[in-house]
């Protein structure tokens, strides 16, 4: 089994949100995914919160976790959030840089464009890998 790691500054916004896209969307017996900061913020950002609640999904209870070098070691791929300067480089791990905008205290639109952007750019990814499930495995999608 394949493990993901998305990863941005504060673990408090897009790689939550991709985390959740990418986990429902994906065959359990052939990926998972993480999802991790370099300096994890306290919660994750309640305009997340609130615009994946309206995509189905609860965060609430999402807590920000520190992308460590063991954590890193565990995955076969790395996705950077748009973290800059800060995103981390791990030697011999596959990353993919995915540049976008920060969430976090921006407004709810755009929250949702980017919530949105995220689902689009985590379902090709299940694509192109061969990871996503098949139809009849696919939870329904509330949004």
């Amino acid at each position: 089994m394949k493990t993901v790691i998305f990863a941005c500054v504060h673990n408090a916004g897009r790689s939550q949100m991709a985390e959740a896209f990418f986990n429902r969307g994906a065959d359990p017996s052939r990926a998972r995914a993480l999802s991790a900061g370099t300096e994890p913020a306290a919660r994750v950002h309640s305009e997340v919160v609130e615009v994946m609640r309206e995509a189905g999904f609860d965060l609430s209870a999402a807590r920000p976790v520190r992308l460590t070098p063991v954590l890193a070691r565990s995955a076969s791929l790395l996705v950077t959030m748009g973290c800059g300067e800060a995103c981390p480089v791990v030697p011999a791990l596959e990353r993919e840089d995915w540049p976008l905008r920060d969430p976090k205290d921006q407004p709810r639109t755009r929250v949702r464009e980017i919530r949105d952007e995220i689902r689009q750019r985590v379902d090709e990814l299940l694509r192109l890998r061969g990871w996503g499930r098949t139809s009849s495995e696919t939870p329904v999608d509330r949004a």
